[in-house]
């Protein structure tokens, strides 16, 4: 089992863990970069993951980015912080968003399947919960993505 992230998480035997994800929102002409992982290619997530032991958001961020896209954020800053459901493992997800450019031209490697940017009106287009319930509306009440 995988987390919103892609990262393993051991099978439990009580009540669902909230899995904590530190996430990218990169913005660039009005479109959002989202990406699929191999072991969902058909579901999208923003680029991010969980933040190994003892390491901070900003740290997490970057080493995320950098294996999963082969890019470092430039001048990120705390956009929010959304509470959603985690689309696979469907347990709670607390998911820090950070708001960056980023340092070069993205390719997905690590667990990736692909990447894509997106509008947010695309049909037929599966994305986690907590990009169609929360970052997406975000976006769009900030200007970044067209209503």
């Amino acid at each position: 089992m995988t987390d919103e992230a892609g990262a393993p998480v051991a099978g439990g035997s009580g009540a669902a863990r909230q899995l904590n994800v530190v996430a990218a929102v990169i913005v660039e002409r009005a479109r959002l970069l989202v990406v699929s992982k191999r072991a969902a290619p058909d579901v999208f997530y923003l680029p991010g993951g969980k933040p190994d032991p003892g390491e901070g958001s900003l740290e997490a961020l970057r080493r995320e980015l950098d294996e999963e896209l082969g890019v470092q954020p430039v001048e990120p800053r705390l956009l929010a912080e959304v509470e959603s459901l985690a689309a696979l493992e469907r347990v709670p997800l607390r998911l820090t968003l950070f708001e960056a450019a980023i340092d070069g031209r993205p390719h997905p490697a690590a667990e990736l399947a692909r990447l894509q940017w997106i509008s947010g009106h695309e049909a037929g287009l599966r994305l986690s919960p907590a990009l169609s319930d929360h970052v997406i509306p975000l976006l769009r009440r900030t200007g970044a993505l067209r209503p």
